[in-house]
């Protein structure tokens, strides 16, 4: 493997030395690249190299959760805006209950930029505890993607940000987000802190000044911000829900249930490349006697895994490759008997036999879609492949499955024989179908294991349907954690839309109990206070669905280079406009945006009209 300069299945991992930059390093091994395309002409022109970070790296779970939470980190700034919006609609009630204080602090002489320097203070100060608490709470929780990675497949330190607690970067970003946010909030109230009219304030001794037109319009401002932010957050988090449910309903290509699947790590055992083959066939031959086992099969990669199966560089007998036309062609190396456990249709030829070993001609199975692009559709029993040098005669046609993750084209693929191919650097996949219950099949399998060599260890055997669940990591996170924030974007835009209508209530008190003194019906006054709120909630959502639909289609339409998933369509389910969804979303949020305009709204329809007339 070492000595073949063709061979490239290796994963290389690095560390910058102390003082070297990442574009250094890259820098030097992009001149290596270059000085190794001139030296080595016949295998390496063409040949480019690059360093990456390992966050950025096209292998592991953090290529499948780059771009969920990419978005994600978008949708937490959305929620960000809503609380800053929250805020500022809580300040600006406050700076108008204090609009007295206020003028008399400048009839003394205090200076207006002292006045929203103090304001500024106080956002300040609830931002920093915000952000003291939400420190807390992210070390707390910084384990919880922990939950929703599929059984078997990673060791937590593989997972980004599971391996250690916030470091100094997050606290740095955190301390600006905070300042930012305090900024951000606290600039209306200061600015109107600081335009306050002092003649106005005094004559009108603090009863409505700010309370008047322009304090509506700007909360009213705020309201239909949150709303409509809210209204993003909410349909994306359907669509990616949506998405993730249509995903789960696609058929892989073949049957995970009933099937257990083991790993084995033979070369730590001592055993070498035939004893590896000895040994497999072995164990195959003991559990397929054993009751409740109906098939038994191994192969090198295992379909639909954090791992990405390896390639082979093909030559097509009678096929002339197009130009720059990649012919890396993606395969597995099997058993006999896997297509029958996978339960992968054979269409045409044969399957692999225990006498397909090194002795007898090479020989290959190929998929439906190898033989649409490679020999336009007809049949290929008999047809020549060149591989790993040698030449391969197609002996059979299977039907196309899922190989990397569900919503994957159609893509070429074929299968080489376990005893004809399999080498020292390939892993070791054991498939056990049952009958019954599959913890039964764990016990039977680790039994006749230490049968064969009691110092051979049995790891991660996991049910086959559990253990594809890693194709679905990267959605799974999305759909999970968007709905929570959806959720709480959805609370967050009710609460400010009941506070601005309890407030505007509270202000409107004297106005209230004169609309009542004079006649107007319980009914009369619950619907103006309604209304108010609904012609808020519905601006909010106009704007809040246009937004959705543009930021859905820039995502669904967006490919996330070296990812495993392809496009960020394959989130989404592959439709951003479903018009379920949007109107779902929509009547939901007017149905809560109605609840917290009611409550305020009923409080008002039991005001006392002589209560009211001395109010203030």
């Amino acid at each position: 493997m070492l000595s073949d300069r063709q061979n490239r299945n290796l994963v290389c991992t690095a560390r910058l030395k102390p003082g070297v930059t990442l574009t250094q390093a890259r820098a030097e091994i992009q001149e290596l690249a270059r000085y190794m395309a001139k030296a080595d002409a016949d295998t390496n022109t063409g040949i480019s190299a690059t360093v990456l970070p390992l966050w950025k790296s096209h292998f592991g779970a953090q290529s499948l959760l780059l771009a969920p939470l990419e978005i994600l980190m978008g949708v937490c700034g959305v929620v960000l805006l809503i609380v800053c919006a929250n805020v500022a609609n809580l300040l600006l009630a406050r700076f108008t209950a204090r609009q007295k204080e206020f003028s008399v602090r400048l009839a003394l002489g205090a200076g207006r930029l002292r006045l929203a320097r103090q304001v500024l203070t106080e956002s300040l100060v609830l931002a920093v505890a915000g952000a003291l608490a939400g420190v807390v709470l992210a070390d707390w929780m910084k384990g919880a993607l922990l939950y929703l990675l599929p059984s078997g497949q990673l060791p937590s330190g593989q997972l980004p940000g599971t391996g250690s607690g916030l470091n100094s970067h997050v606290l740095a970003f955190t301390l600006l987000l905070c300042v930012s946010t305090a900024l951000l909030s606290g600039i209306v109230p200061a600015v109107q802190s600081a335009r306050a009219d002092l003649n106005e304030s005094l004559k009108e001794g603090g009863r409505s000044g700010m309370s008047g037109v322009q304090s509506h319009q700007l909360r009213g401002l705020l309201v239909v911000s949150e709303v409509s932010l809210a209204t993003v957050a909410l349909i994306g988090a359907g669509l990616f829900v949506r998405g993730f449910q249509a995903t789960r309903r696609i058929n892989p290509g073949f049957d995970p249930t009933h099937v257990l699947l083991s790993q084995f790590y033979l070369s730590t055992s001592g055993y070498n490349l035939d004893q590896r083959k000895q040994f497999c066939l072995r164990l195959r031959e003991k559990l397929e006697s054993a009751p409740g086992i109906t098939d038994v099969a191994y192969s090198d990669g295992v379909p639909l895994g954090f791992e990405p199966s390896w390639w082979e560089d093909l030559r097509i007998e009678g096929y002339v490759p197009g130009r720059s036309e990649n012919m890396k062609i993606f395969r597995n190396v099997v058993s006999p008997g896997y297509f029958k456990l996978m339960r992968i249709p054979l269409l045409e030829g044969r399957d692999f036999t225990e006498q397909d070993d090194k002795k007898s001609a090479p020989v290959m199975i190929v998929n439906q879609t190898f033989v649409h692009r490679f020999f336009g559709d007809a049949s290929p029993i008999g047809r020549h492949v060149h591989g790993w040098g040698d030449w391969f005669t197609v002996v059979g046609e299977v039907k196309d499955s899922k190989y990397h993750y569900l919503t994957e084209d159609p893509t070429p693929y074929f299968y080489v024989p376990f005893r004809q191919v399999y080498r020292a650097d390939m892993a070791l996949g054991f498939y056990v179908r049952t009958a019954g219950d599959l913890n039964g099949a764990v016990a039977t399998v680790r039994r006749e294991v230490r049968a064969i060599d009691p110092n051979v260890a049995v790891f991660d055997a996991t049910p086959l349907s559990e253990f594809i669940g890693a194709s679905l990591y990267a959605q799974k996170v999305a759909a999970s954690l968007l709905s929570v924030l959806g959720i709480l974007a959805l609370v967050l835009a009710a609460v400010g839309l009941y506070s601005v209508i309890a407030y505007s209530v509270t202000q409107r008190t004297h106005e209230i109990g004169v609309r009542m003194a004079l006649g107007a019906r319980p009914a009369d006054v619950l619907g103006l206070v309604v209304r108010r709120g609904m012609s808020l909630t519905l601006a909010g959502l106009l704007v809040g669905v246009g937004l959705a639909l543009a930021m859905a289609r820039s995502i669904s339409s967006v490919s996330v280079a070296g990812s495993a998933m392809g496009s960020n369509r394959a989130l989404l389910g592959g439709n951003a406009t479903d018009p379920v969804i949007y109107l779902a979303a929509a009547l939901f949020l007017s149905s809560i945006a109605a609840l917290a305009s009611y409550i305020p709204a009923r409080r008002a329809t039991k005001v006392d009209p002589m209560v009211a007339l001395r109010y203030e």
